[in-house]
């Protein structure tokens, strides 16, 4: 049986995984998204022991940046009998996957600017 060579995240990418999580995505997603954009193509088993996960937390994250656009899913025929094997395509660049957490982020802190705002006026009105 031919052995397959799988990606293993390392130190680096365990610190951009870190900083998504810190923006607010969470871990399966953020080493899910760190993974495929190393490899570009892979399947959900390569994901499982490449980024030291389980199944269940790589189909939910494969599912979710699928919903946002970032991994396309293929579907490719085995050369012998059984289901086809799901392969998935990193689409989005870090770059804009980044812009959109940033912008997510400011409109956050202007919400909250806003808030506080509004609760000084309301403090120094009593």
């Amino acid at each position: 049986m031919e052995q397959k060579k799988v990606y293993r995240l390392n130190k680096d990418d365990n610190t951009a995984i870190q900083l998504f999580i810190k923006l607010g995505m969470s871990t399966n997603v953020a080493k899910t998204l760190i993974y495929i954009s190393q490899v570009g193509e892979c399947s959900s088993s390569d994901i499982e022991h490449g980024a030291n996960m389980y199944q269940p937390g790589v189909s939910e994250a494969l599912q979710e940046l699928r919903k946002r656009g970032c991994v396309k899913r293929q579907n490719f025929k085995k050369k012998r009998r059984g289901r086809p094997v799901c392969v998935y395509k990193y689409m989005a660049d870090l770059s804009e996957i980044l812009k959109v957490f940033e912008q997510k982020k400011l409109q956050e802190l202007e919400s909250a600017k806003r808030d506080v705002s509004k609760l000084k006026s309301y403090i120094a009105c009593r």
